[in-house]
C-alpha cells in the first residue's frame, strides 16, 4: 500500500503536499464559514471560487511551459514562499476586523495565479520520481494526502472558529487564528521542498519559443484523441461531483442547521471516506480494467450524491458524505494515473496545464448549480448535480467510446 514511499524524494514531496493540503481545507472551512456568514448568498461562494479558479485557465499554459522549462523544485519551491507570504497579510487583515468580500476575491486571485504557475509543475513531478511501476500507488498516496487533510483540516479548523467564538465578541478574530496557522503550513510545505535532492531539470531538446511550445502542446492533444477524453473525463463530471463539497457550507447552515463545528465534522466525513478510497486503489496498484472502474466508481458517485441531497441530520449527512467522498476519490486518482502513464514526459508539464485550463473553468458549471440552491433550495441544486455527473459521464462514453475499454496506462 506504501510502495512508493521508498523512494526519499518522493516521502519529502509527500510532506509538502500533506502541509499544503492542510492548508487548503482549513482555509476552505474558515473561508467559507466567514463568507457566508457576511453575506448569506450561495452564489458569494461561488464567486470566491471563481476567483480562486480563473486564473487557472488564464495562466495554466504558461505554468506548463514553465515546467517543461526550468527546474520543477525551484518552482514549488518559490511558489510555497508567496503563499505563506499573501496568507499572513490576509490573516491580520482578518484579525483585525477589517475584512470585506473583495480581499476574498483578490486574495483568492493571488493565490489562484501563483497555483497556476507551479500546479504543473508539482504534478508533473511525481512520475520522474517514483517512475511508471509506481505511479498508481503514488497517485493514490497523493489522493490520500489530500483526503487526510480533509478529514483533519476541517474538523481542527472548525473547532477552532467555534472555541473562539466562545470566549471573543469577534468571530474574525478566531478565523485569523486559522489562517496565521495556515501560513505556518505553507512554510512547512516549502521547507520541505527545499529539502528535496531532485532538482526536476527539464529534458534536452531543441530551442524553441514559448509560444511553440504552446502549439505543440495543442498539436499532440490534437493526435491523441482518447487523452482528450481522459482529460474530459477528468474535468465534466468532476465538476458536478465536487459541487456538493464547495456548496458545503450553504447545505451546513440552511439543511443541517448546521454551526462551524458541524461544518467540519461534515468536510471531515467526506474525506474520511475519499482516504479509504484512495488507500483502497493504492492497495489495489495497478489494476486492470480501468476504463469499466471509472464508468462503473462515476455512476455509484452520482447515487450517493443523490442520498445525500435528501439527508437533514449531521450524523447521516456524514456517513452519505463519506461513501460519496470515496466514489469521488477513487474516480479522480485513477483518471489521473490514466493520464499521467499515457503521455510523453518531455510534454508532460503542459498537458497537466491544459487539464489545469480546463479546471479553470469548473466554477462556470457550478454556477447553475449555486444559482439553483440559491432560488430553488441547495438540496434540490444537490441532487441536480448529481444527475448532471452521472449524464455527463454517459454521454462522455458514447463519445469516446475507447474510454471503456482502457485496460493499462491508456491502451486496451
Amino acid at each position: 500500500m506504501f510502495v512508493s514511499l521508498q523512494f526519499a524524494d518522493f516521502r519529502r514531496l509527500w510532506l509538502s503536499n500533506l502541509a499544503a493540503s492542510f492548508a487548503m481545507q482549513m482555509q476552505a472551512v474558515a473561508r467559507g464559514w466567514l463568507i457566508y456568514d457576511m453575506t448569506s448568498s450561495a452564489l458569494a461562494l461561488t464567486w470566491v471560487m471563481l476567483s480562486f479558479m480563473l486564473p487557472f485557465f488564464v495562466f495554466s499554459l504558461a505554468g506548463g511551459v514553465i515546467a517543461d522549462r526550468l527546474q520543477k523544485k525551484s518552482i514549488m519551491l518559490y511558489s510555497q514562499i508567496l503563499n505563506m507570504i499573501a496568507t499572513m497579510f490576509l490573516a491580520q487583515i482578518i484579525y483585525s476586523g477589517d475584512v470585506t468580500f473583495w480581499h476574498f476575491i483578490f486574495f483568492g486571485i493571488f493565490n489562484g495565479t501563483v497555483l497556476a504557475f507551479s500546479w504543473p509543475a508539482r504534478s508533473s513531478m511525481v512520475p520522474e520520481v517514483v517512475g511508471t511501476d509506481s505511479l498508481v500507488n503514488a497517485m493514490a498516496l497523493q489522493s490520500a494526502t489530500l483526503n487526510l487533510s480533509r478529514i483533519l483540516g476541517p474538523v481542527l479548523a472548525g473547532g477552532m472558529i467555534a472555541f473562539t467564538a466562545s470566549v471573543a465578541p469577534e468571530s474574525s478574530q478566531g478565523i485569523g487564528l486559522v489562517f496565521y496557522i495556515i501560513a505556518g503550513l505553507y512554510a512547512l510545505s516549502a521547507i520541505s521542498v527545499y529539502t528535496l535532492d531532485y532538482e526536476g531539470t527539464p529534458a534536452q531538446r531543441d530551442a524553441s519559443s514559448p509560444f511553440e511550445d504552446i502549439r505543440e502542446g495543442f498539436r499532440y492533444m490534437r493526435d491523441e484523441k482518447l487523452i482528450v477524453g481522459i482529460l474530459l473525463l477528468g474535468f465534466i463530471p468532476l465538476m458536478f461531483g465536487f459541487a456538493p463539497s464547495f456548496l458545503l457550507p450553504a447545505f451546513n447552515q440552511d439543511v443541517i442547521d448546521g454551526g462551524p463545528d458541524d461544518l467540519g465534522m461534515l468536510m471531515a466525513g467526506m474525506g474520511a471516506g475519499a482516504l479509504i478510497g484512495s488507500l483502497l486503489l493504492a492497495r489495489l496498484g495497478d489494476v486492470g480494467s480501468k476504463g469499466r472502474l471509472l464508468f462503473t466508481t462515476a455512476y455509484c458517485w452520482a447515487i450517493s450524491i443523490v442520498v445525500f441531497s435528501l439527508t437533514d441530520q449531521v450524523w447521516t449527512a456524514m456517513v452519505v458524505g463519506a461513501i460519496s467522498g470515496l466514489f469521488g476519490a477513487v474516480f479522480g486518482a485513477m483518471n489521473m494515473s490514466i493520464l499521467q502513464m499515457a503521455i510523453k514526459p518531455e510534454i508532460r508539464g503542459r498537458v497537466m496545464s491544459i487539464m489545469m485550463m480546463t479546471h479553470g473553468l469548473m466554477p462556470l458549471g457550478i454556477i447553475p448549480v449555486s444559482a439553483a440552491a440559491e432560488f430553488i433550495g441547495i438540496d434540490v441544486a444537490i441532487m441536480i448535480s448529481a444527475l448532471l455527473l452521472a449524464l455527463s459521464t454517459f454521454l462522455l462514453g458514447v463519445i469516446f467510446p475507447g474510454l471503456r475499454s482502457i485496460d493499462r496506462g491508456h491502451s486496451s
